[in-house]
């Protein structure tokens, strides 16, 4: 079992949520991810870590809603506990000082790329951040992006904060001032690809941090399989990065979205539920 110290809401469908987890925080790096399990019957869902902290034992992780086992866990408080949580999961970022990095982050794709900038500075790299999201309330870990780059640009798909535009467009401003060595890109899975559609016009290397669906973790089930350079990759054991040149990026759009219907229909279920328990 494994409590909940801390739970703070970005906004409504977006938390962070700091657990005890002292093995996984003495021992997790920059990449890794956990797989938890809210009780005996919940489903396993993949999870990035953001932060950790071995001195206090805890490691932070941020969950957007998305279906059931994310809307139940955002429903739980503080000293409440979690059934499993297993990690450090897949490999770690490979970090070197490349010299000037990119790296843009989109919605929730900002708290996996925490450690990756954290880790790039401390290795000697100037660090360019590009935060994207539709609106500013989907803007999150700004603070703690600023700490550790050289520079932060946010773009938001309305205008509500920063600059308005894709992070494809923030992405671009960058390139064309800069000398740019290597790239991150991490956020929902359209985005990674435009991203990297974009870095590759520069043939600049390009890392992607997958998000595909997962159940046991361990390269087993099959269910994370992506086609990279050609060859089958399952993301839990092979990534969870890639170099995003290699990705089949319409075949794996199209194998998360093969559960949509029955996700769509357990979601309504649920909220019935709670509506009823109300």
């Amino acid at each position: 079992m494994n409590k909940i110290v801390e739970m703070e809401f970005f906004s409504e469908n977006v938390a962070k949520i700091v657990l005890e987890a002292p093995d996984i925080a003495n021992s997790r790096k920059a990449g890794h991810f956990v797989i938890i399990r809210l009780d005996e019957k919940g489903e396993r869902i993949p999870l990035t870590i953001a932060d950790g902290d071995p001195e206090k034992g805890t490691i932070t992780l941020v969950v957007q809603k998305v279906g059931v086992t994310s809307a139940k866990l955002l429903a739980m408080k503080a000293g409440e506990e979690i059934l499993d949580v297993v990690g450090p999961l897949g490999h770690a970022t490979h970090i070197e000082k490349f010299g000037t990095v990119l790296c843009a982050g989109g919605g929730v794709g900002v708290a996996p790329m925490l450690p990756i900038i954290k880790a790039l500075k401390e290795a000697g790299n100037k660090v360019i951040s590009v935060l994207a999201g539709r609106t500013k309330e989907l803007i999150i870990l700004e603070d703690e992006v600023k700490k550790h780059s050289d520079e932060v640009i946010i773009m938001t798909d309305d205008g509500s904060y920063g600059k308005k535009g894709l992070v494809t467009a923030g992405m671009e401003d960058v390139i064309q001032r800069e000398k740019v060595n290597k790239a991150f890109v991490i956020g929902p899975a359209i985005m990674m690809k435009f991203g990297s559609l974009t870095t590759k016009k520069y043939n600049i290397p390009t890392d992607v941090s997958l998000n595909t669906i997962m159940v046991d973790g361990t390269g087993m089930c099959g269910a994370c399989r992506v086609s990279v350079g050609g060859k089958t990759k399952f993301v839990c054991v092979d990534g969870p990065e890639f170099d995003a040149f290699q990705v089949n990026w319409d075949e794996m759009m199209m194998r998360m979205g093969a559960y949509k219907t029955q996700e769509h229909e357990a979601y309504e279920k649920y909220l019935k539920t709670v509506e009823t328990v109300a």
